[in-house]
């Protein structure tokens, strides 16, 4: 590497704080999402949790929300603002996809229970999943979601005004685990997606979605703005759970692309609703989270679709910021040393052990270089697209992701008391 290229590229190179990262961008924006290239790596949570104390105590950002179920999440949320529950249900009960058990997620309920603890609601910082009720082998039934939204307009509205009865909409729902059939992933005909249950179901949450938009003067009087939020966020989660289960039937070659967009659909839709309220942390994939087409290979085939990242970004512009996570070696997972004509290389050859990158600055620096394309020897890990390295508003590299605990920082270090 030349000398003046290898200065620009020092020169682009901060450290990850709070400060740094709003120096980094034009303005704070109304939602700040931070990428991860793989999940689960404790390195890269304790960076996020680090992070994102900065930007609630220093920056004034009220919600922080994951990359896992929204529906679950309401009991963390309920636990970090008023202490509901304990630390060990909500971490079993209130994370999808196994990820209650990682360390670093629970360090971060931890510190916001304690952020919380004797400050006035206001002052609050909120708890969020985005995600829809998804897991790999398929999705949850609509019943949570579409009875919490029933009772909640059956108990305000004048029941003549509601599309069916309490028991109508159960004896359509039937048995959960018709709705959560694994074999469904993988053979259309196994979903119960496209029955007439589930046809009649669809009708009837669009009719209950309307009710509750034409009747929002009245809820507005008779209903706290939390319950008004949840209602609406179930009111989400039935129709587009009801969407998946539908196209999880289908027998089309646009299945599994129609089922990933769905899922992002469903992820954008709730960070929207989030930076509604306030602003918004948000932590998830890269892929999630970029403003570019996402791609990946799923049953042997390439397929494409645009990332929440993207869907939110065309609504809310400049006030959507995205700073994507690269990785030089996560070697228990068999990720050696980066090439040093990938991004993940140049920046590995950098003294920092961690660092915040302004990656215009440094695709600037490398010109008329182009970084070749990583390939990972491992499935779970995703190395950054060169190509989406000059439209990001920020780049985070960490050097190792070293397995185990050591060396992890106690956010407890980090809470600030008083009013």
């Amino acid at each position: 590497m030349e000398t003046d290229s290898a200065t620009d590229i020092q020169d682009a190179v901060h450290a990850v704080e709070a400060a740094a990262v709003v120096r980094l961008l034009p303005a704070r924006p109304r939602l700040l999402a931070l990428g991860e290239p793989t999940h689960g790596e404790e390195a890269l949570l304790d960076l996020r949790n680090e992070l994102f104390r900065q930007l609630v105590e220093e920056e004034g950002y009220r919600t922080i929300a994951l990359e896992t179920d929204c529906l679950a999440g309401l009991l963390v949320d309920d636990h970090v603002t008023s202490g509901a529950g304990t630390l060990d249900e909500v971490m079993e009960r209130g994370f999808s996809h196994g990820w209650g058990a990682f360390a670093g997620n629970r360090e971060l309920v931890r510190w916001m229970r304690a952020h919380n603890d004797g400050r006035p609601a206001a002052e609050h910082v909120r708890f969020a999943g985005f995600d829809g009720p998804l897991e790999i082998t398929g999705a949850a039934s609509p019943r949570q979601a579409l009875t919490a939204l029933y009772d909640h307009l059956a108990a305000h509205v004048d029941a003549d005004l509601l599309p069916c009865t309490a028991d109508t909409l159960d004896r359509l729902l039937g048995p959960d685990d018709r709705w959560t059939e694994p074999a469904a992933m993988t053979d259309p005909a196994r979903s119960v997606g496209q029955s007439a249950e589930a046809a009649r179901l669809r009708l009837l949450a669009d009719d209950l979605v309307t009710l509750l938009d034409t009747q929002a003067p009245l809820l507005i009087e008779a209903t706290a703005p939390e319950a008004r939020y949840r209602a609406r966020l179930y009111g989400r989660t039935a129709t587009g759970l009801l969407a998946y289960h539908h196209w999880t039937a289908d027998t089309s070659s646009g299945r599994l692309a129609r089922l990933v967009a769905l899922r992002d659909r469903m992820m954008a839709h709730n960070l929207l609703a989030l930076a509604e309220r306030g602003r918004v942390l948000a932590h998830s994939h890269n892929g999630h989270l970029q403003r570019e087409r996402s791609s990946m290979r799923m049953g042997g085939r390439p397929l494409e679709w645009w990332s929440a990242g993207a869907l939110v970004h065309s609504r809310l512009g400049a006030e959507y910021a995205f700073l994507a996570t690269a990785l030089g070696t996560i070697r228990h997972r068999g990720v050696d040393t980066p090439p040093p004509d990938t991004v993940e290389g140049v920046l590995y050859a950098l003294p920092e052990d961690r660092c915040l990158v302004d990656a215009a600055r440094l695709a600037a620096a490398l010109g008329d270089t182009r970084p070749a394309h990583r390939v990972s020897p491992w499935f779970g890990y995703a190395p950054l697209d060169p190509a989406h390295l000059a439209g990001l508003d920020g780049l985070v590299f960490v050097r190792d992701a070293a397995q185990g605990r050591a060396g992890r920082a106690d956010l407890s270090q980090g809470v600030t008391r008083g009013r």
